[in-house]
């Protein structure tokens, strides 16, 4: 038996990803954007519709909800793997503007393995969504557990797509129609047939006001949008494996951010997917070996969409500042995020769990005109110094953010193209993360456009 690996036969790490450090809305869809030059594909390993990148190119603004960010680029393949829920209707809706917009997608590949969120699946997860909103306000806690931080039993906040409940039947099996499915009529009818016995009898009791759903009517609409889309649904690990052992590079772009990861982010308040980089390989099929660049983006500052913990947050006037100069408004949902002070007790968790080897840092322009800067690298919970991020939302909760002051900058940033060219007091925040985190920060971003980055 061979005593040792023949490093001959060991692939050599010809894959980069991209992931969020904060609670999404980082950047991301710019990063790949600009890192898609560098790569033959873009490929999307979890999430669905509810993710929104925001790309901006000679001063176009595009927003992609399914689309990977690198189909703007022409020639390059974009994927959507297995690890994602794919609304037809949206991403049919997505293709459609692109096209009007001039955009090639010929490049466009889906998984057949890939689950499809179907119309009742939006409509079980805005009806949760309203139970749960209408339990917690119930149910808030008063008095002493208020004062101690406790998070309420409340709405998870989410985007209302249809994402956990389609997520919830891929894990149960029976009823979960997969992209490949759309294409076979009869196994199609079987498997609605399941879904609409199970999900009916929970949609009548949560709102009976609602029409039933008919199967033929369910069926047919279904049948319809997957012959629009079945020329692009194939055998995505296939495919992708085919590109490696041709030496192709590929970029793999995450959806949301690490702090809603389902199992290592800010549990419950989280997303139905594997958001960190380790996703990539039950996502996609192609194995975390292959990654050779880890990088994390994430905003000079904070924020976070819908409910749950966030120890920065600014509920006062500095905090619609940001907001308003940063254009802090979901992609999505157009929903007004949640601002607040950079967050590194965060940002050091989410950087050790993805292994990153680098940071792209976003949004660095927007704190210019400040006169002073808070950052928060540790937290008081009980009287106690934590410096470790507690990633279960009623931990998080009881948790005091405990500040370092840092001058601010009045200088402008957007016409910076090295990092040279920052004004002092924006070098000395870019030098205190790196010492922070632990890890180097490779791209400054200073503004919306692919030319407003530096790369180190």
């Amino acid at each position: 038996m061979p005593t040792s690996l023949n490093p001959a036969s060991t692939p050599s790490p010809s894959c980069s990803v991209v992931v969020g450090l904060q609670w999404g809305d980082e950047g991301k869809g710019k990063l790949v954007d600009l890192l898609a030059a560098d790569h033959h594909a873009v490929v999307r390993y979890n999430g669905g519709a509810n993710a929104g990148h925001s790309v901006v190119v000679k001063g176009d603004r595009y927003s992609l909800h399914l689309i990977p960010s690198g189909i703007l680029y022409p020639g390059k393949a974009a994927v959507i793997g297995n690890g994602v829920v794919v609304d037809p209707w949206k991403l049919a809706e997505e293709l459609d503007g692109l096209a009007k917009r001039g955009v090639d997608t010929s490049g466009l590949r889906i998984s057949s393995r890939a689950h499809a969120v179907l119309q009742y699946h939006k409509l079980e997860d805005g009806l949760r969504e309203n139970l749960l909103k209408r339990v917690g306000a119930e149910r808030a806690p008063s008095g002493p557990d208020q004062a101690q931080g406790a998070v309420p039993v409340s709405e998870i906040g989410t985007t209302r797509r249809g994402i956990g409940p389609a997520y919830a039947d891929k894990v149960q099996r029976a009823s979960a129609v997969r992209m490949a499915d759309l294409s076979r009529p009869e196994q199609l009818r079987e498997k609605l047939a399941i879904a609409l016995a199970l999900k009916e009898p929970m949609l009548r009791a949560l709102a009976p006001e609602e029409p039933a759903l008919e199967l033929p009517k369910v069926l047919d609409q279904a049948l319809a949008i997957g012959a629009r889309l079945s020329p692009m649904v194939c055998d995505t690990t296939q495919y992708l494996h085919a590109m490696l052992r041709d030496g192709k590079r590929i970029l793999f772009e995450g959806a949301n951010g690490s702090l809603l990861d389902v199992d290592h982010g800010t549990y419950p308040y989280v997303t139905g997917s594997t958001c960190i980089a380790s996703g990539v390989g039950p996502g996609t099929g192609v194995p975390s070996t292959r990654l050779g660049r880890v990088l994390g983006v994430m905003k000079a500052y904070s924020t976070r969409v819908g409910s749950g913990p966030m120890p920065t947050e600014l509920k006062n006037e500095l905090g619609d500042r940001i907001r308003v100069k940063g254009r802090e408004f979901g992609t999505t949902t157009g929903r007004p995020r949640r601002v607040g002070w950079l967050d590194l007790v965060a940002v050091r968790y989410s950087a050790m769990i993805n292994g990153a080897t680098g940071i792209a840092l976003t949004m660095l322009d927007v704190l210019a005109g400040l006169d002073e800067l808070m950052v928060c690298s540790a937290y008081r919970v009980g009287g106690e110094l934590v410096r470790d991020f507690p990633p279960d939302a009623y931990d998080l909760a009881k948790a005091e953010p405990v500040y370092a002051r840092m001058p601010g900058f009045a200088e402008e940033l957007g016409a910076c193209r090295q990092r040279r060219e920052l004004p002092a007091g924006a070098q000395r925040y870019v030098e205190m993360i790196e010492r922070e985190v632990g890890v180097p920060v490779e791209v400054v971003s200073v503004g919306p456009d692919r030319a407003q980055t530096m790369v180190s």
